[in-house]
C-alpha cells in the first residue's frame, strides 16, 4: 500500500545523494541499511534479518532466508552537525543490493545508475572474492565509493589488516579516514584522523548491574531515540594515551595521500604549511569524485557503532548529481554524442534501470532521471526502441511502499506505472530532443534445468510467469528445445533457480516440476573454414532457390557472434543478405555438436547465386542454416564449459583433504592464504564437477569450513569429456568430422 507521509521535494541538487549499499554477502550490508534509516528517523524501530522485520529485505523469501535477493531503494535524509555541511539537510536515495553472486544483476544495475557507493567490508575476513566482483562493477561505471569497515566487534578483526587487503587485493588506493578505539570485544569508538577527535559509544557488553541486565529494546533506545539523529550515549571524549602515536601516524599517511591529489595543498604540504582541515575536507571529496581515493571508516552496526560518522561521510565525500554535472549519450538519428546537463530545465533523459512486478500497480519501470523533468500521464519517447510509451502514474519507492508524485526531476529515482514495452537497459526522452544513453550489460547463465507445469491446465500460466520473471531479471533466460519440446530456464546459480520457481508457486499459482540443474556449456570453433549452403526444391509451379558460401572464423574468448556480408557486384540481391543471418543465428542458437547455443565465432557470406523466380526469403533462411553446418564441420569444433571461482574458507586441519578433493575434481589452485583464524583456499573449478559441493565440504570439515562460488569464465572441455558429453546429449544436428 502507498505511504501516507510525503518526501521532501524541494531539494536543490547539490543536496542529494543517489548511493548504493554494496558488499560479499553476510558482510552487513542490511544491517547497515537499517540502522541507517532508523538514525536519519525514516524508521523507528531497527529491523533485526533473523526476525524477518527489516526494512528493504521485504520479500518473503528473503525474510525466510535472511538474505537480500532484490535490490530496494528507499529515501531518507540526513544532517550532519559538524564540517563543510554542517546544519544543512541531505537527502539520501539508498539502494541496498544483494551480496549473494545468483543475484549480481541487480547490483549491475543499480551501479550503473548510482552516484556513489558505501562498500562494506568485514574486519574479520577482509576482502571476499564477491568484494572483488561489486568493485569492478563499481569501477565499469566510474562510481565513487567510500569503505564501510563493518564487524569491528567479532572476533579476529583488524583495520589495518582490512585496509592492506583492500589495497593488495582490489588495488585501491583505500586509505584510514578514522581508527577504532578498541577490536572484538573491546571496540568503544573511533578517532577521527582530520579533525583528531574521538568518539565512544555505550559498551554492549559493560560490565555494571544495569548495563548487563539491558534488554535489546533497552539497547535499541540508546541508539538515538525518536528522531534522534545523534544516539543517546554517543559523545566525544580524549583519544586513548596508547593511540596517540598511532593516531599521529595514521593522519600523516592521509594528509600526505590528500594533498598529493591538489596542486596547492602539495605546495603548502612541501612547504611545510599547516592545512586546514576544511582544506582537506575539500581536496578529499574532489579525490573520492575522481575515484583516486577509498577513505575506510571503522565501525559495528550491529552494535550501533559508527554508523553516524559514516553517514556524515556519505554527505560529506560521496557526489551529488550536480557534481557529476553531465551525461553523454547517442543522437540515435545523427549518430553524434551529445550531453545532458542534471538540469530540470534540460530536455529529458532518463534510463530504465529495473523492471518489478507489483500485485497492486501491475509493472513499474524503475528510472533514474538524468536530465529534465518527468510528469505523470505524460508521453515518453523510448529511444532504444523507437517507440511512445505513456506514464500513467509516478512513485517515490521505499523498500516495498509506494509514495505517489507528480513529477520526477533530474537526479531523482523513480518508479513509473505504465510503460509496457520498455525493458532494463532502455532509454527514454524527449521525442524531440532523442538520445541513447549507456545501457547496462549482464554476465551470461550458467546452468540450466527443465521445467514442466504439473498439470495441462497451469501451461499458458506457466509461459506468463516465466516472461513477467524473465522481463524483472535480465540473467533468467527461457527457451524452449526443439528436440524435446521441454521449456529450458537458465540463471546464474541453483539459489536464484529455486528462488524464481518459488516465486511462481507464490507470485502466479504456478505449480511446476523442475529437472536437475545442466551446466550451461556452448560449442565453438578452433578453425577458419568456408562451407555451402543450398537449398532446392521443385514441387510443380514455383520452386525455392537459396545457395550462399559462408566463411567462418574463430573470435578471441568472451567475443560472442558477429556477422558480415562481403556480397560485391550483386550476386546475391541485398534482401536475402537479412534472411541468411536469421537462419546463421537459428543455427548458432540451437548448436551443432551437441545442441549448445555456439559462440565466438565470426561468419561472413562472400558469395551464392539466387533465381529470379525460385528465390524467396525462406529458401535463403534454410541456405544460411546449412551454410553454416557445412562449415562448422571442417573448423574442429569443441565444448566450452564455465569455470567457477571457489574460495573456500576452512580451519587449518582440513586444509590438506579441501585441497585434495578440489585437485579431484579438475581444480586448479590459484593460491592458500590465512585470513584470521583461518585458511583461504581460492581455486578454479569447472562448474560440472561443483555438483553437490555443499554436502561434500560439511562431511569433510565437521561442518566447520564454508565455500562461495561465482562464474568467471569459459574454458575447452577436455576431448574424453567432451566425446562423452556429445554422445549422452543424442543431439541430431551434430557435425560429423
Amino acid at each position: 500500500m502507498a505511504i501516507t507521509t510525503k518526501t521532501k521535494r524541494d531539494f536543490p541538487l547539490d543536496r542529494i545523494r543517489n548511493i548504493g549499499i554494496i558488499a560479499h554477502i553476510d558482510a552487513g550490508k542490511t544491517t547497515t541499511t537499517e540502522r541507517i534509516l532508523f538514525y536519519t528517523g525514516r524508521t523507528y524501530k531497527i529491523g533485526d534479518i533473523d526476525e524477518g522485520t527489516t526494512t528493504t529485505d521485504w520479500m518473503e523469501q528473503e525474510r525466510e532466508r535472511g538474505i537480500t535477493i532484490v535490490s530496494a531503494a528507499i529515501t531518507t535524509f540526513w544532517t550532519p552537525k559538524e564540517g563543510p555541511f554542517a546544519g544543512q539537510e541531505t537527502r539520501v536515495n539508498i539502494i541496498d543490493t544483494p551480496g549473494h553472486v545468483d543475484f549480481t544483476a541487480e547490483v549491475e544495475r543499480s551501479l550503473r545508475v548510482l552516484d556513489g557507493g558505501v562498500i562494506v567490508l568485514d574486519s574479520a575476513s577482509g576482502v571476499q572474492s564477491q568484494t572483488e566482483t561489486v568493485w569492478r562493477q563499481a569501477n565499469k561505471y566510474k562510481v565513487p565509493l567510500i569503505a564501510f569497515s563493518n564487524k569491528m566487534d567479532v572476533v579476529g578483526a583488524d583495520f589495518l589488516a582490512t585496509i592492506k587487503s583492500a589495497r593488495d587485493r582490489l588495488g585501491a588506493n583505500a586509505l584510514a579516514y578514522n581508527l577504532p578505539i578498541g577490536k572484538e570485544n573491546d571496540f568503544t569508538g573511533i578517532v577521527d584522523l582530520l579533525t583528531k577527535k574521538a568518539y565512544i559509544w555505550p559498551a554492549r557488553n559493560a560490565s555494571s548491574t544495569s548495563n548487563a541486565s539491558r534488554s535489546d529494546a533497552d539497547w535499541q533506545s540508546d541508539a538515538g531515540g525518536e528522531g534522534d539523529q545523534t544516539g543517546a550515549l554517543f559523545h566525544e571524549t580524549e583519544i586513548p594515551a596508547d593511540m596517540v602515536d598511532l593516531v599521529e601516524s595514521q593522519r600523516e599517511k592521509l594528509v600526505e595521500e590528500i594533498s598529493g591529489t591538489d596542486d596547492v595543498l602539495m605546495e603548502k604540504y612541501i612547504g611545510g604549511e599547516e592545512i586546514s582541515v576544511e582544506e582537506l575536507k575539500k581536496a578529499l571529496r574532489k579525490a573520492v569524485i575522481n575515484n583516486e581515493i577509498v577513505p575506510v571508516m571503522a565501525g559495528s552496526s550491529l552494535r550501533n557503532k559508527g554508523v553516524q560518522p559514516m553517514l556524515d561521510g556519505v554527505v560529506e565525500f560521496l557526489p551529488s548529481p550536480q557534481d557529476l554535472n553531465e551525461v553523454i549519450g547517442e543522437n540515435p538519428r545523427t549518430g553524434e554524442q551529445e550531453i545532458r546537463k542534471a538540469d530540470p530545465k534540460e530536455p529529458l533523459s532518463a534510463l530504465a534501470f529495473k523492471i518489478q512486478v507489483d500485485p497492486h500497480v501491475g509493472k513499474l519501470t524503475f528510472l533514474r532521471v538524468y536530465s529534465g523533468t518527468l510528469k505523470s500521464g505524460s508521453y515518453l519517447y523510448n529511444s532504444s526502441k523507437q517507440i511512445k510509451e505513456r506514464v500513467g502514474r509516478l512513485m517515490l519507492m521505499h523498500a516495498n511502499d509506494r509514495e505517489e508524485i507528480e513529477e520526477a526531476y533530474a537526479g531523482e529515482i523513480v518508479a513509473a506505472v505504465g510503460l509496457k514495452d520498455t525493458v532494463t537497459g532502455n532509454t527514454t526522452c524527449d521525442e524531440s530532443s532523442p538520445i541513447i544513453l549507456e545501457s547496462i550489460s549482464f554476465p551470461e547463465p550458467v546452468i540450466s534445468l527443465a521445467i514442466e507445469p504439473k498439470t495441462k491446465s497451469d501451461q499458458e500460466k506457466l509461459g506468463f510467469a516465466l516472461a513477467r520473471l524473465s522481463e524483472e531479471d535480465p540473467t533468467f533466460r527461457v527457451k524452449t528445445d526443439q528436440d524435446t519440446g521441454q521449456t529450458i530456464i537458465s540463471g546464474m546459480g541453483e539459489l536464484q533457480l529455486e528462488i524464481l520457481v518459488d516465486r511462481m508457486k507464490r507470485e502466479f499459482k504456478v505449480e511446476a516440476n523442475v529437472g536437475q540443474p545442466q551446466v550451461a556449456y556452448k560449442e565453438t570453433i578452433t578453425q577458419t573454414a568456408t562451407g555451402e549452403g543450398k537449398y532446392i526444391r521443385q514441387t510443380g509451379g514455383r520452386g525455392q532457390y537459396g545457395h550462399c558460401f559462408l566463411r567462418i572464423e574463430p573470435l578471441p574468448r568472451g567475443q560472442g557472434r558477429e556477422f558480415v556480408s562481403e556480397i560485391v557486384g550483386g550476386t546475391i540481391p541485398r534482401e536475402f543478405i537479412g534472411p541468411i543471418e536469421k537462419g546463421v543465428i537459428e543455427k548458432e542458437d540451437t548448436g551443432i555438436l551437441a545442441g549448445y547455443p555456439v559462440t565466438d565465432i565470426k561468419v561472413a557470406v562472400y558469395d551464392g547465386s539466387f533465381h529470379d523466380v525460385d528465390s524467396s526469403e525462406m529458401s535463403f533462411k534454410i541456405a544460411g542454416s546449412l551454410g553454416l553446418s557445412d562449415a562448422a564441420a571442417k573448423a574442429q569444433m569443441v565444448l566450452l564449459e564455465p569455470i567457477m571461482k571457489v574460495e573456500v574458507t576452512t580451519p587449518e586441519e582440513f586444509l590438506g583433504d579441501i585441497i585434495a578433493d578440489l585437485s579431484s575434481k579438475r581444480a586448479e589452485i590459484q593460491s592458500t592464504e590465512m585470513r584470521g583464524n583461518a585458511r583461504v583456499v581460492l581455486a578454479l573449478v569447472p562448474l560440472s564437477e561443483m555438483g553437490g559441493y555443499a554436502t561434500a565440504i560439511r562431511s569433510m570439515s565437521q561442518g566447520r569450513a564454508t565455500y562461495y562460488m561465482e562464474a568467471d569464465h569459459y574454458e575447452e572441455v577436455p576431448k574424453n569429456i567432451t566425446e562423452k558429453i556429445v554422445a549422452a546429449s543424442g543431439f541430431t544436428g551434430r557435425v560429423e568430422h
